[in-house]
């Protein structure tokens, strides 16, 4: 007995299935050029099995907080009639690495100044390092500068 054939595309409803991913979310990856499909004869989209890949990374890229642009720049620069390689991973996740050490520092920063927020909202205290770092607000004149609207 053979095993059934894996089909070499998939709709855009299976490829929703497979990468737990919405179908409109899809849509917009593909409007934003993240991904590409193709049309049937009856009009329908088609995608090629290794976009799985591709909109695993993409997925795992967003949850590290690589921006859509920088997942977009880095999938570019790869073959579009194939899968991600894990050594195309390698190079992309490399490539993201230092700017998010950078977020994570930055992230760390803000945590250990929490303790000294006393959530005042006047914005211009010059001990507020989180919304007015170096009291640079004092230097457009008394009183509070920023007023956040809900």
């Amino acid at each position: 007995m053979h095993a059934p054939a894996v089909p070499l595309e998939l709709t855009v409803g299976e490829l929703a299935r497979r990468s737990g991913v919405p179908v409109s979310t899809l849509h917009f990856y593909e409007t934003e050029g993240l991904i590409r499909s193709w049309r049937s004869a009856g009009n329908q989209r088609r995608y090629p099995r290794g976009i799985l890949r591709r909109v695993a990374i993409i997925k795992v890229a967003q949850r590290a907080g690589v921006s859509l642009r920088e997942i977009k720049d880095a999938l570019a620069g790869l073959p579009q009639d194939r899968a991600p390689t894990p050594e195309d991973w390698a190079e992309m996740s490399a490539s993201w690495r230092n700017a998010l050490d950078a977020r994570i520092r930055a992230l760390v920063a803000i945590r250990d100044q929490l303790s000294t927020c006393i959530g005042c909202g006047c914005l211009s205290l010059s001990v507020c390092p989180l919304r007015n770092p170096g009291d640079q607000l004092s230097l457009t004149g008394s009183g509070a500068r920023l007023i956040e609207t809900l």
